[in-house]
């Protein structure tokens, strides 16, 4: 089958000993491919409107030079403080409510790299009625180019599913045990050896690291000089000093070969989806195409009393939809090709469909010869097998288009049967008459 992105190819992972700068330029070179791809029909575009708007923002991303790092974990792990914290400014929203985060936030991060990381709070992945925003937090996580998995004890299933899922995209991945001050410092080393030994073979020991985002404020008991007892309660600072560190040495040794890692494989993942989404949509826009010349020849034969009128409208009104349907696959088709196509297309139908001529040729009589109801209700049954045939028609040459205009293996004879076989001749033919009969009525 032809490519449906001739112009685009799978970027190769790059490595890390390979030069970062050119591992940009050439990241960003294939997702600009994409996004000018001129095969691409502008109606298949605007269905994929979502997909090209991510990868406009990732070239952008590279364009930048921005290194992004997402907070990603169960809604309550603390994403936002720990953000906050590592900002050391309240700039993510917090609460003691669960599910505060509902969209993408974003801050840069002010350091030796002049701005150019980002932080990203996601929302919770485990939310009951936030199946969307669990979706978004997915997303966000496998474009960021090192993602900060939260958790606050030993994991859950659910979320070492999140982590496995991670690391099996390839993606840079720093576990970080959250709210460890409510841990003494046995149960906590104790906990960073389960996580290690859970989370051995995806993660080395050195990209799990605990921290406190807000830690629980210190109780001070204060006795004064009568031996009168006073609880006060003394704020703590956060504890991120160790995952700063691990943050900042990955970044100085590793952020651009990171950015284009990351681009590589956000390239290559929506290669294969944009390729099944853009046959998906081209599939949908050609369905479409079709119905559109279904009810328009369809009305044309119902409405035109004169039989041998009737024929030459309906060849015109199908080598339309024939070079309409080419250019939604990329291909331009002149009014002869078109013709050939339909010749070719036309000879298997009548082989196949031999009663659909003669009940045509049936009907078109009695529509000449007949007056009132009767006239109306003939006409409708002649547009009804006018529609049939040009849905039947349409298939086919959409078939043809998405092989790349070829017939395949199975050649003209059983790609016409195919079709056939696949549709409800007696609804389709009934639908269309209710359809035409309301339609003239209306007139």
């Amino acid at each position: 089958m032809q490519s449906v992105l001739r112009n685009w190819r799978s970027p190769a992972i790059p490595t890390l000993k390979a030069n970062p700068e050119r591992q940009l330029l050439e990241a960003n070179r294939n997702l600009r491919e994409l996004i000018e791809d001129t095969s691409i029909p502008a109606a298949v575009r605007a269905e994929l409107s979502a997909e090209f708007a991510e990868i406009e923002a990732m070239s952008t991303k590279l364009r930048s030079g921005e290194v992004h790092i997402a907070a990603f974990g169960r809604v309550g792990v603390g994403k936002s403080s720990l953000l906050n914290a590592l900002l050391q400014r309240q700039a993510f929203s917090t609460s003691p409510l669960h599910g505060e985060t509902r969209d993408e936030d974003r801050e840069p991060w002010q350091s030796l790299r002049d701005g150019h990381v980002v932080l990203i709070d996601t929302p919770g992945i485990d939310e009951l009625d936030g199946a969307e925003r669990e979706a978004l937090a997915h997303r966000i996580s496998r474009r960021a180019d090192v993602t900060l998995m939260l958790c606050e004890g030993d994991l859950t299933d659910f979320e070492f599913q999140a982590l496995r899922e991670l690391c099996a995209a390839q993606r840079t991945v720093l576990l970080v045990l959250n709210k460890s001050d409510r841990y003494t410092r046995g149960e906590r080393e104790a906990l960073l050896q389960r996580l290690e030994e859970r989370c051995a073979g995806l993660l080395p020991p050195d990209r799990i690291i605990a921290a406190s985002a807000a830690p629980r404020p210190e109780t001070v008991i204060r006795v004064d000089e009568q031996g009168r007892e006073t609880e006060t309660q003394r704020p703590r600072s956060p504890d991120t000093a160790l995952l700063k560190e691990r943050l900042w040495a990955l970044l100085d040794k590793e952020g651009h070969t990171l950015a284009a890692l990351n681009a590589a494989l956000f390239a290559s993942e929506l290669d294969e989806q944009v390729a099944t989404r853009i046959v998906a949509a081209r599939k949908s826009v050609a369905e479409k195409i079709i119905r559109k010349y279904c009810v328009g020849k369809g009305l044309l034969v119902a409405l035109n009393p004169v039989p041998v009128t009737d024929l030459l409208a309906a060849a015109g009104s199908d080598i339309a939809m024939v070079i309409h349907l080419g250019e939604v696959y990329g291909f331009t088709l002149s009014r002869r090709e078109a013709a050939k196509l339909l010749l070719t297309i036309s000879a298997q139908l009548v082989a196949l469909m031999g009663a659909y001529w003669g009940m045509n040729l049936v009907t078109s009589a009695l529509k000449t010869a007949s007056a009132g109801l009767s006239t109306a209700l003939t006409a409708a049954a002649q547009g009804a097998l006018a529609w049939y045939a040009t849905d039947v028609t349409g298939r086919m040459a959409q078939s043809w288009f998405s092989r790349g205009k070829s017939w395949g293996n199975a050649g003209p004879r059983e790609t016409a049967r195919a079709i056939l076989d696949s549709i409800d001749r007696d609804s389709v033919i009934q639908s269309a008459r209710e359809d035409i009969l309301k339609r003239l009525k209306g007139r």
